[in-house]
């Protein structure tokens, strides 16, 4: 039996479908989903949830590069690791990584070595996961 709050929730996009008869209006429905579902998840999910969603990425958000969107995404909670118009983590400033249980670590991010929510400071071979991170801050001389 299912539960009346997941019946509304059909009703409602049912009905929310129902009204769009254009392909404009479902194009611009996907979008705004996009914006304001997919993309605020991808910014606080944790690393094991990123993981399963990167292996039905194709079927979420199309034929597009989850290290370009997903990973990008949800690197996004630290806008020092991100800039508008890279489609990558920016390596262009150095960092301060603050992790969980104390202790941080400085050093320039390496964006190819950064895979599947895993950052890599260059001169450092050990990955951080993503879900160790508390905050990552640019340094002062980088700023």
């Amino acid at each position: 039996m299912k539960s009346p709050l997941r019946l509304l929730a059909r009703i409602v996009i049912i009905q929310r479908f129902q009204s769009m008869t254009t392909f404009d209006e479902l194009v611009g429905s996907r979008r705004e989903w996009i914006e304001t579902v997919l993309k605020p998840w991808c910014r606080i999910a944790p690393r094991k949830e990123l993981l399963k969603a990167e292996q039905e990425w194709p079927n979420l958000a199309g034929r597009v590069d989850p290290e370009r969107t997903l990973w990008l995404w949800a690197w996004g909670r630290f806008p020092a690791l991100v800039a508008d118009g890279l489609h990558g983590i920016d390596e262009t400033h150095q960092v301060v990584v603050a992790r969980q249980g104390g202790g941080s670590l400085a050093g320039y991010p390496d964006a190819r070595e950064s895979r599947q929510g895993r950052l890599v400071l260059h001169g450092d071979a050990s990955p951080i996961d993503l879900d160790e991170i508390v905050s990552v801050e640019r340094t002062a001389e980088s700023a």
